[in-house]
């Protein structure tokens, strides 16, 4: 599925691959089909290996292996190969997963292609998080859903739309409202309209410091952020920071 726009204006992917633990693929998203042009039924039951040839890197190879054997994550770049034999740089970040009993069962990557995407570092699923170091396997496509709404508003800022609705998101990531608002709240304990807000206040203080943003009142600074009401931005702002927007500007002037 299309979820945004990389910065070459090409559309963003983010395959998601889940292996077991002897590395044999389980299952994979939709966007790994479209980066690679392999099908599930194709790769299941094979090691990611199938995308490697002639150009990989043995080093890299030997990297991954290393980090795999003894059960740790990994952050890494390697040539991969699509299925029409068309190579590209391929990023990806690697977690092991574990049962309730912290018994090692599976393997999860996230991968993006390289080739469109040369700088991944506001993408955040593509940083080493320890907190997936411990995603059980029955929430992994649960966790699929999530990285892609992470990814929506984190490239594509959807989140500065003030007519922006629950119904926008499930449409763009393929879900339902009920099902979305499960996988927020399992992942961050909150729901969607925090997860939201979230974002606006972040974007709200990045550009209370903007200089270039001064002559903007404060409630001017709310609508860039997608907030409608000024009271409401208030409320929110001060839910998360603890102070009001101007006791904020205050606070940084001292």
């Amino acid at each position: 599925m299309v979820i945004n726009r990389g910065h070459s204006g090409e559309d963003l992917l983010l395959a998601v691959i889940l292996t077991d633990k002897d590395r044999k693929i389980q299952w994979t998203n939709d966007d790994f089909t479209q980066i690679t042009g392999y099908h599930l039924k194709e790769v299941k039951g094979k090691k990611p290996s199938i995308l490697q040839g002639q150009n990989t890197e043995p080093d890299v190879v030997q990297e991954i292996r290393r980090a795999l054997s003894n059960i740790l994550p990994i952050k890494t770049e390697i040539t991969n190969y699509r299925k029409n034999g068309q190579e590209y740089l391929c990023k990806l970040v690697i977690y092991p997963l574990f049962n309730e009993n912290e018994e090692h069962t599976h393997y999860l990557a996230f991968e993006i292609d390289g080739d469109k995407i040369k700088e991944d570092s506001d993408i955040s699923i593509m940083q080493l998080q320890p907190r997936y170091r411990s995603s059980s396997l029955s929430n992994v496509k649960a966790l699929d859903i999530y990285v892609r709404l992470n990814l929506l508003f984190e490239r594509e800022k959807i989140y500065l739309d003030p007519t922006l609705k629950l119904k926008n998101l499930t449409n763009r990531l393929g879900t339902n409202t009920r099902y979305l608002s499960q996988v927020v709240n399992r992942e961050t304990g909150n729901n969607v309209l925090y997860f939201i807000n979230k974002y606006r206040i972040e974007e709200a203080k990045k550009k209370i410091q903007d200089p270039n943003l001064k002559h903007l009142t404060t409630y001017g600074i709310a609508q860039l952020c997608g907030f409608r009401n000024k009271s409401t931005f208030y409320k929110v702002f001060k839910e998360f920071e603890g102070l009001t927007p101007k006791d904020y500007l205050r606070e940084l002037n001292k």
